[in-house]
């Protein structure tokens, strides 16, 4: 129950942290979250850092209160999963448990991420959340700044009304994203990573540039898209899997 009120608190309240999120299709039938950063940090070293959540990941928002129980493994069928410690008050003998919040089913280093699963609350129901994660340069930074995305697509039946639970979800996912933003540390504006005419690094910070990165295998067509392809891809394939005469849910009461 704290994990679920946690959410809803989280996204009725909302917080200031350094990443962009949004709600960028919602029905009763499901919901489509985006949420972006940058960050002073490459590819590589952004991806490690993600896939240790118990260095970022928000304790308020897992089963056990302790981020440091979260482990990933960033392989095929890997786990994003947490432990529960057997509680003090526990009976001689018992356990400790395990929680699998997300499965990875695409995972390539310093790139993607692809993870399906119910996050929080949504675990509950008969739902079906996929999220992909993309890391790419920030164009002009040699490398050195990472344009992070998340994208979560849910969809499926749920007690909770679609209004509610989508912007709650969000405000949550974007506070970890700010967490992860945190330990990385935010990308610098333009202005305050200029280099003094006559310097030495001036050619360097002004004439590198990313270098092209190779095509996108045919099954991962979303990886390489644009905001805008993205949002009609995504709402195309909602139309899809449910059609817009299809039946609603019910409200959570």
């Amino acid at each position: 129950m704290r994990i679920v009120t946690g959410f809803l608190a989280a996204g009725l309240l909302g917080s200031a942290v350094p990443a962009s999120a949004e709600v960028t299709q919602k029905s009763e039938a499901g919901f489509v979250l985006r949420i972006t950063a940058e960050v002073a940090a490459s590819p590589a070293d952004a991806w490690k850092a993600l896939v240790n959540p118990a260095l970022w990941w928000n304790p308020q928002h897992t089963f056990s209160g302790d981020a440091a129980n979260l482990s990933l493994d960033p392989n095929a069928n890997g786990c994003f999963c947490e432990k529960l410690p057997v509680p003090k008050d526990a009976p001689a003998g018992q356990k400790a448990g395990s929680v699998m919040h997300m499965r990875v089913v695409y995972a390539e280093p310093y790139r993607a991420l692809r993870m399906v699963g119910g996050l929080g609350p949504l675990q509950s129901e008969a739902i079906n959340g996929t999220m992909t994660v993309t890391f790419k340069p920030v164009d002009g930074s040699g490398g050195k700044a990472t344009r992070i995305l998340w994208e979560y697509v849910v969809g499926g039946y749920m007690r909770y009304k679609a209004d509610t639970i989508s912007g709650a979800v969000d405000k949550v996912l974007e506070g970890q994203l700010g967490g992860l933003v945190k330990l990385l540390g935010p990308m610098q504006p333009p202005e305050a990573a200029k280099v003094p005419v006559g310097e030495p690094a001036l050619a360097e910070a002004t004439g590198a540039e990313v270098s092209a990165r190779p095509d996108v295998p045919s099954y991962t067509p979303d990886l390489e898209r644009d905001e805008e392809a993205a949002g009609a891809s995504v709402k195309s394939a909602l139309d899809k899997l449910f059609p817009k005469n299809s039946g609603g849910t019910p409200d959570n009461k």
